[in-house]
């Protein structure tokens, strides 16, 4: 009886055709220290990612009632924004 194989792509590249590394390139790698992560990467290779900002917002588990939640994402993209701003709005800040 013949085994069903899935098919494997043999493409290789070779790692000498590799692009050469740019400083921004370097700017935005993983940095480790005998193994230990210094900083950690940043976007991709060919999409750099957000700027670092000055101020980053924490991630948080918040429960909040269904049709509160539905509101908010029925206004479309950028809900979880505008429930920060309703809350800064509401503690006066």
């Amino acid at each position: 009886m013949t085994e069903s194989k899935p098919d494997i792509d043999e493409h290789w590249i070779d790692p000498d055709d590799a692009p050469e590394w740019t400083e921004e390139h370097f700017r935005h790698a993983q940095l480790s220290i005998g193994g230990r992560v210094v900083r950690e990467a940043v976007g991709t290779w060919t999409k750099p990612g957000r700027p670092v900002s000055e101020n980053p917002k924490k991630q948080v588990t918040l429960r909040l009632d269904p049709d509160v939640i539905e509101k908010f994402r029925a206004t479309g993209k950028g809900w979880q924004s505008r429930i920060n701003a309703e809350l800064r709005k509401a503690l006066g800040i």
